[in-house]
């Protein structure tokens, strides 16, 4: 199968590539450093000439609400009128679990808008909705880090591999057309704060993770459990403890 990826430099995308090669499938990486804007379509058409289904993981680089929101409804829209111009079959994009169950947040609900330009396209079009990630606790690390401290925002997560969702990606991708919604979680709940003091102490690190309670009814949402999955949910290993003591903590900044 002939697969285009786009995002597929991204915490996921690269592992949707990755597998997809494993797995003897034709990948084109659409992103700015294989020369591709999906923002004006730049090279975008002649590198979806072929491609039977395209992945979207793409990031919008910012939580702002209305920036994020532009970036993923255009790459989105974009996305739908070349491909199917280009003979395209489906789309696949890739979103977050309980997106729809926090009320007020900027980043998430731009992921629902995200989600709606998907499915509003001509293009027949899977939504495959997954926890945050086992590397979203270094992340969070590196961003708040001052000094020998690190503010990290009090919420329940049920984190899974980023690894793990780029196979899931690659699977809804190269399976029969089926349900517009998919959801996956990895298999055990925890704090983020828990998450990122197990990753300092992984690393070494001497650093102090000083918890952080997020305002409104957004936090209160994140912390009651509202990011956790619904009974039925799928769930895939690993573990975030078996996913620590492995080799992709060392690709997270």
């Amino acid at each position: 199968m002939r697969i285009a990826v786009a995002g597929g430099t991204g915490t996921v995308g690269r592992y949707v590539v990755q597998a997809a090669e494993q797995s003897g499938h034709h990948v084109v990486v659409l992103s700015r450093r294989a020369g591709i804007d999906l923002q004006n379509a730049e090279g975008l058409a002649a590198a979806l000439e072929g491609i039977e289904v395209v992945v979207d993981a793409t990031n919008a680089g910012t939580t702002n609400q209305a920036k994020a929101t532009e970036f993923f409804c255009e790459v989105s829209r974009r996305l739908q009128t070349v491909a199917t111009a280009q003979g395209v079959t489906r789309l696949v994009t890739l979103s977050i679990v309980g997106a729809d169950r926090v009320p007020g947040f900027g980043y998430y609900q731009a992921k629902l808008a995200h989600e709606a330009a998907a499915l509003e396209g001509p293009l027949p079009a899977t939504i495959v909705r997954a926890t945050q990630f086992h590397e979203f606790p270094a992340q969070i690390l590196g961003r708040t880090r001052m000094g020998p401290m690190a503010m990290v925002p009090r919420m329940r997560v049920q984190p899974i591999a980023a690894r793990t969702v780029g196979e899931v990606l690659l699977e809804v991708a190269a399976g029969l057309p089926g349900q517009e919604m998919v959801e996956v979680a990895g298999p055990e709940p925890a704090d983020l704060v828990d998450l990122a003091r197990s990753v300092v102490a992984r690393r070494g690190q001497r650093v102090a993770v000083l918890p952080v309670r997020v305002p409104g009814r957004a936090g209160k949402a994140m912390r009651s459990g509202a990011l956790l999955p619904t009974p039925g949910v799928r769930l895939a290993g690993p573990g975030f403890a078996d996913w620590l003591a492995g080799e992709d903590l060392a690709a997270v900044p």
